[in-house]
Parts: C-alpha cells; sequence; structure tokens
C-alpha cells in the first residue's frame, strides 16, 4: 500500500475517474483510471452500470503488476454506459453499496483522522456493523458511505460526510440515474468535469480525459457537489468560499500537463527553479559548477528552470533504468525496495567523475534515499554534489491528506536535524529553523549538510514558492511547512 518516493519515504495517494456517455464508456472509464497510476500502488477497481445487467465490479492488487495489464483481461466482462474507477493507496475500492438510498458504488480520495470515534458513533445510532479488515479498520469509502447513508438524501448524506470527517474527502458516487461527484469541503484536491459529444467525466487529473477527446467544463470549487448525466451536468450543492488546494500537487505528485485551478504543473516547476536560481544569484550564495541536473523525476523540470536561470548546463549524470522495474513494482521487503531503488539509478560517468555537481528535488521529506543517492554519485567519482529543494523544509506531517504518513513529525529530516542541535528547545522555534536568513536557519543547513554529505544545501522559500504557483496564497495550504490551517 505504497506509492514509494524516490526519497524513500512512503507517500500515500490516491486518484479517480468516472465517465458518463450516450454510448458504452468501458474504455474510457479504463484509460481514465489507467492515467492516475502515477497516484498510487497498491489497488486498482472498476465498476460499470449497465440499464439491462446492473452493476458490475472489479479489484485488483497492483503492488507488482500495472493497473492496465491487471485490467485488461476484465474488458470484454464489462458493459455500460456509465462507470467509475480509482487507483487506490488505502483501502480497496469501489464499494458497492445497498443502501435505504438506493444501490450505488463508491470511491473516495483523502484521509479520515477521526474514524474511530466516526465508527462508534455510527454504532450508537443504530448501525449494525462494518466489514472490518485484519488490522480491525474500517474501509475508509465503505465508513463515508454509512456517513451518508444516515441522512435522507444522497447530496445531504455527502454534505454530512464532509462536515464530520477531520481530514478530507472527495467522493464519487456511481447510481443508476447517473454519477455523483464531490470535491473534499476545503477543496485540498482537485475534482474536474469534462465533456465530449457524447457524454462527460469526472477527474482527478486534468490530461486523463483531454487525452481521451474531452475538453474541460469546469474545476469544482470546495465543497461543490455535483451530478453528470450522458445529457448534462446539475449542480446539487454550491461551492463553498474557503480554498486550502494543497501545494505539493504542484511541486510533487501532480502530473506534468495537469492544471489545478489554471495553472499548468510543468509550467510550475520550472517558475519554481527559475525563482530559486533567482534568489540565490541576488544573495550571492550560487557555487561555481559543472551541470545543473534534477533528481529524477519531479526534480528534472524545477532543475530545469534553474538552470534556465542561472546559466549552468543542465544535465542528466543518472537516469532511472524502468523497463524491468516499473515503479508499481514496490516489494514488501524493506531490504528489497532499497535494492530496488538502488538498481535503478544508472550512472552516466563522463557527467560524474571529477564533476561539481549541483541537484534539485521536489522535496527532502525524510531523505532516506537521497542519502544513497549521493553516496552513489561519490562512489560514481563526484567532486561535489549541492543539493537544492523545491521546497521548504518539511516541518510537519500533513494530517489532511494521505500524502506523506509517519508515525511522528520527528521522522521527517529536519524535525531529526533540529532535535540533535538543540533538543526539546528547538522544537520551539522551528519557524526561525525554516528561515535560511536565520541564525537558527543556518544551523540547520549545516546539520543537514554534515549528515546528508552535501556540499552545501537550499530550500526554496515558502514565498518563492507561493509566487512560483501563482494563486491567491490564501487558497493554498500550506501546513506541512508552516504548521499553520
Amino acid at each position: 500500500m505504497r506509492a514509494l518516493a524516490r526519497d524513500g519515504e512512503e507517500r500515500f495517494m490516491g486518484g479517480f475517474f468516472g465517465a458518463i456517455s450516450k454510448r458504452d464508456c468501458v474504455l474510457d472509464v479504463f484509460f481514465g483510471v489507467d492515467y492516475h497510476s502515477h497516484l498510487g500502488t497498491r489497488r486498482g477497481g472498476m465498476a460499470v452500470y449497465d440499464a439491462k445487467t446492473g452493476f458490475q465490479r472489479q479489484i485488483h492488487s497492483i503492488e507488482n503488476t500495472p493497473f492496465r495489464t491487471k485490467f485488461e483481461a476484465d474488458l470484454p466482462k464489462f458493459q455500460g454506459r456509465s462507470g467509475i474507477g480509482c487507483i487506490s493507496d488505502t483501502d480497496p475500492q469501489p464499494l458497492l453499496v445497498r443502501s435505504r438510498l438506493g444501490m450505488y458504488a463508491i470511491a473516495t480520495v483523502g484521509r479520515i483522522n477521526n474514524a474511530e470515534s466516526l465508527v462508534e458513533a455510527c454504532f450508537a445510532s443504530g448501525g449494525t456493523q462494518f466489514m472490518s479488515m485484519s488490522s480491525g479498520k474500517v474501509n475508509d469509502s465503505e465508513l463515508a458511505a454509512a456517513l451518508i447513508n444516515s441522512k435522507d438524501s444522497l447530496v445531504d448524506g455527502i454534505r454530512y460526510a464532509q462536515e464530520t470527517i477531520d481530514g478530507s474527502m472527495c467522493v464519487l458516487l456511481l447510481t443508476k440515474s447517473g454519477i455523483i461527484a464531490a470535491r473534499d469541503r476545503l477543496g485540498r484536491l482537485p475534482v474536474l468535469i469534462g465533456q465530449n459529444d457524447d457524454g462527460f467525466c469526472v477527474s482527478f487529473e486534468s490530461f486523463a480525459y483531454r487525452k481521451l477527446g474531452y475538453y474541460t467544463v469546469r474545476e469544482l470549487g470546495p465543497g461543490e457537489i455535483v451530478k453528470i448525466t450522458s445529457r448534462d451536468m446539475e449542480v446539487l450543492s454550491p461551492p463553498g468560499d474557503v480554498m486550502r488546494i494543497c501545494a505539493f500537487l504542484w511541486t510533487y505528485y501532480g502530473y506534468p500537463n495537469s492544471n489545478y485551478e489554471g495553472v499548468n504543473v510543468e509550467q510550475m516547476r520550472y517558475r519554481n527553479g527559475e525563482i530559486m536560481a533567482r534568489d540565490e544569484v541576488a544573495r550571492r550564495q550560487l557555487p561555481k559548477v559543472d551541470y545543473v541536473a534534477g533528481v529524477p523525476d519531479s526534480g528534472v523540470p524545477h532543475a530545469i528552470g534553474f538552470a534556465n536561470q542561472s546559466g549552468k548546463v543542465f544535465a542528466r549524470p543518472f537516469v532511472k533504468y524502468t523497463p524491468t522495474w516499473p515503479r508499481s513494482f514496490m516489494p514488501e521487503n524493506q531490504e528489497v525496495r532499497d535494492q530496488v531503488a538502488r538498481m535503478k539509478q544508472i550512472p552516466v560517468p563522463e557527467l560524474i567523475e571529477g564533476k561539481k555537481l549541483l541537484f534539485v528535488d521536489d522535496s527532502i521529506v525524510r531523505g532516506t534515499q537521497l542519502r544513497e543517492t549521493v553516496e552513489f554519485l561519490y562512489e560514481s567519482g563526484a567532486e561535489e554534489v549541492h543539493m537544492r529543494s523545491a521546497c521548504p523544509p518539511v516541518m510537519y506531517g500533513c494530517k489532511y491528506l494521505n500524502f506523506s504518513r509517519s508515525n511522528s513529525d520527528m521522522e521527517l529530516l529536519a524535525r531529526r536535524m533540529i532535535q540533535s542541535i538543540e533538543g526539546d528547545e528547538g522544537q520551539k522555534h522551528l519557524d526561525e529553523y525554516a528561515d535560511a536568513s536565520t541564525e537558527r536557519g543556518q544551523c540547520l543547513l549545516k546539520a543537514i549538510c554534515e549528515d546528508m554529505g552535501f556540499s552545501s544545501l537550499g530550500y526554496q522559500s515558502l514565498d518563492g514558492l507561493l509566487e512560483a504557483i501563482g494563486i491567491d496564497r490564501e487558497k493554498i495550504c500550506a501546513y506541512c511547512w508552516t504548521g499553520k490551517e
């Protein structure tokens, strides 16, 4: 159940796609869901509705085999003019639910922090049972369905779930009469609507439907609920006024050709790298290096922007070998996972030996794999390895999304280093440590360099990151850097 990032920590995400059409739309759902495979590596699922045969549903593990390969054999069995599917790094879904509000399939993306209390509340109000996993945990989508079914209509139920859940929850319901889509209450994740001549679709990633011949109709607002049929789209509940969309969509886990709130991911990453280089040159802190490079994959566009602005040559001193080690292959054994990560990194000796290199990474969270990457570069003959992070130091684990789940904030590299510098007292001064212009900020950079083997280290400032995104700052969630909601 892990989307393993290139810096070694587990990042839990997910995405969904749905379509409804005047024609059979099984292939649209299949390809639309497949285009969300970068968001997860644990399970994939599809549910399709046909007026004659009813609901059809299938879920497969995609830990060692990609979604497309697992579901190709199921396609002849599916038929229908409406369907939904998802990539999930948490629980099996979509689920089929038979309730007093009717029969429907449900898929969700988000995080429920207060699941246990909600389960107990369901029992107290007359609910009878949940299908429990071996750990005792209740499937998040099943819990969301229980909250929805406790009200007199699907719309009232979705609103109730949005208000009650501590965390966030985007919901996709496939009913006999259409598809209901709801963005989470504060719009931390995107939900977009597309249209073609035959119908509509709903998607996490905008590129997924553009490639299928749909064009963008609109992006749902925070908490907005809509219903789509093959003929039209109806707003069932208007959007709220407050948005807190996750900034990591642009810096890390969004796909390069997707747009969120009108801002393209790849262009934002170029701008972000340019701003980092601009500010570093202004401070006269840019080191003399032979090449600027990106840590694959999402660090690369940040590095391109950095190289273009700084005038340094962009290069790829190492590449990832993926034909036999696809991203979806992620063994359960940690030792094997580490070995797979090492096997993927293939050096280009001519671009490493005796060279001074500056790498840009999308973020530095735990730093586990990044340390091994730096060691690998020195073993390959690098003279210097400078590191730049395309976002500020991560000080807090995300409590709103299943983006980067930690047992403790002390697993985060920056927090560990602060503890080693100043003990518990340092944890009272996180704002200072996050600011490279302060004495504590400089101490943090030095400590991380010594621990990780960097020749120098720089973080993008929060102001620089927000400038690169370019939308109203009040609409962006920066909790993982500031600890402020």
